[in-house]
Order: C-alpha cells, then structure tokens, then sequence
C-alpha cells in the first residue's frame, strides 16, 4: 500500500473577488502527503496559506486540477465518508456553549454513530484515548469555556484525532498561544505523527519551531510558487531567505535566525573565553547595532587603533564585569543594560 494519503494533481487554487472575477493565488500545484510526517505550511502573510489549506480539506474548490484523498476525489466524498479520512483544525474560534471539553471531543465520533449519536464502547475508548494522547485528561470535566487558549487548542486537536483520520490539516494552530504552549503544540504533533502514523498539514508563521520540528516544508512565496523540501534543504537553496527578507529583515543562513538590519555604530574588540555570558553579551551588542571581533587574549587591546573600544568579560562564581577600555581609560560595568547604554553614548 502506497504511503501517500492526500495527493494534489495540477491543482489551482484561488477565490472569486466580485461575480466576474478570480483571484488565482497558485497554480499547477503537484504535491502529496505521506503517512508518518509531520509537514508545515510557510509563506508570508497573503501567500494564500488558509486558501491551499481549505482546499485540500474540501472546503473550497479550486480553480483546476485535483485533489485526491487515498485516490478518491476529496470533492467527490459524501461527507461522512470525508470526516472518517480527514479532520481540520482551523484558527478561529468556535461557539461550543456550555459544552464539556469531554463532549467536545465525542463529536468526533460523530461520522460513525447512529443516527441518535448514540457512542458505543469502542467510541469511548477512542475520545477517551485521543483526550489522553494530547495530555488533557485533567480537563476532560471542564466546561470549554473556561479553558485557556492553549487548553482549549489541545481539545480541539483530541476532537480532530477522535475523528480516527488518515490526515489532519491545522491552519495556524498556535497563532493565539504563548511560545512555551506552541512549542508544546507543534511537539504534540510531530509526537502524533509518530505513534497514529498519520499524515498532518499545519500552517504556521513559527517559522523557528518549524524549521526544528518538521519533516518537510511547503514554502509558499506572494508569487504562487511553492517550493518543497526538507527545512534545511530549502534553507540550503536559498528559497527560504529569499521568501522571508524584507527590507529591515534578513534571514541568517549560518544561525538560521532572523535578524532586524540596525544602522552600524562601529567595531568592539571583545575579549573573552566561550560561554552563556558571552554569547549573551554578542547578542546585546549586535542588537544595538555594533561588529563584535572576538579575541582571547587580552594583549589585542594593544595592538587595535585608539579609536577602537575593547570589551573584557570577567567572570567568576560571585559576578560577572564588563570592562571596557576606550582611549587608553578604563570602565567597568556590572550589567549589559549598563554596558550597551555607555557604548551608546560613546562617538565612535
């Protein structure tokens, strides 16, 4: 049996803006999702991320092309045939009343129960199972709105996995949570993806946790093309910093972190051995905008032009002193906000 679940085949995807009108967003669009993967979904804002993302759900048709779900036409699938194959979690949020979170998940189970919606005890195993994998059972009695977004999020992805799919679709899942609850999200997932051996599409603008987490990317531009490929693959081409710089932004191959380009107040000659404290201390200084030369002996300050300023980190168990040597004169500093506020007001 052939890993691919969802396939696309010359897909086209858009939307109409008036009667007459339509917007193609991407086109020839050829691409599958295998089972086992944890695959994320990146482009700048308006790239049409929640358009592709709809579309292969079944929620919006495209403009040409195919998308087939385990070789069925998705568009063609009665939709309880659908929702036993692909469950979709989607950004916004949904008015559940006074629901338990428990209920929540048991809709479901809602393609495979009576006309009543009566569950039998293989459902509950399963909504009790797909509550226990994302980590929630303490919140199971709770009712749904009382949860935090990042608790309500796991309930959301447990209703989705109580659906039994072959595929998941999320569109952006964490865009509302704190960094501690979406890097807990995207590890949940790519955990999921391992232990149901399901295929699962997010879109996401985390692009760090990404980059660290998923098996493949989808890196849609503004102009329709979608570039796919291992995250370190398309940073390697050079499709990723060319989607993602901008003016005032560029992406750093070396550190695969983006940096905020800042006007270039001159060179310090830092002098110090490795260490958190150090790489710390670069950090402050290039964010205000200076070139950090790194040395390890103290005898550069020597040989480097009047002009130029030394930095000396002096640690132990007790403190940490920044020493700074400018024109011959000695400062001494006992914080980096003390440190880059002096630098700042030096003329360089």
């Amino acid at each position: 049996m052939s890993s691919q679940i969802l396939t696309t085949h010359n897909l086209t995807i858009g939307y109409k803006t008036s009667r007459k009108n339509v917007r193609c967003v991407a086109s020839d669009i050829s691409v599958s999702l295998l089972a086992g993967e944890l695959v994320c979904l990146l482009g700048p804002n308006g790239a049409g991320k929640s358009t592709l993302v709809r579309s292969l759900a079944g929620m919006q048709p495209p403009l040409g092309g195919e998308v087939r779900l385990l070789e069925d036409d998705i568009y063609k699938l009665a939709p309880p045939e659908l929702a036993k194959r692909l469950s979709l979690v989607l950004t916004e949020k949904v008015d559940v009343g006074m629901l338990s979170a428990y209920t929540l998940v048991s809709l479901g189970r809602h393609p495979y129960t009576n006309w009543w919606g009566n569950l039998t005890s293989e459902d509950e195993a399963i909504v009790h199972w797909a509550i226990k994998s994302v980590g929630a059972v303490h919140l199971a009695q709770r009712q749904v709105k009382e949860l935090s977004d990042g608790e309500r999020q796991k309930i959301m992805i447990a209703r989705a996995l109580a659906q039994s799919p072959t595929v998941m679709l999320l569109d952006e899942p964490t865009a509302f949570l704190d960094l501690p609850r979406r890097v807990e999200i995207m590890q949940l997932l790519r955990q999921l993806t391992r232990e149901t051996n399901q295929a699962i599409l997010l879109s996401t603008h985390d692009l760090d946790l990404a980059l660290r987490l998923a098996d493949k990317v989808w890196l849609l531009t503004t102009n329709g093309i979608l570039h796919i490929g291992a995250p370190e693959d398309l940073v390697l081409s050079g499709a990723f910093a060319d989607t993602f710089n901008s003016e005032g932004v560029e992406f750093d191959v070396n550190s695969g972190d983006f940096y905020l380009h800042t006007s270039h107040k001159g060179e310090i000659n830092l002098i110090a051995d490795e260490g958190i404290v150090v790489e710390w201390t670069i950090r402050a200084l290039q964010r205000v905008g200076f070139r950090v030369k790194q040395c390890e002996n103290f005898s550069v300050v020597q040989n480097v032009k009047p002009t130029q300023i030394s930095v000396e980190v002096i640690s132990n168990s007790e403190q940490v002193l920044w020493r700074i040597t400018n024109n011959k004169t000695v400062y001494a500093h006992h914080s980096l906000y003390e440190l880059v506020k002096f630098l700042n007001c030096l003329s360089i």
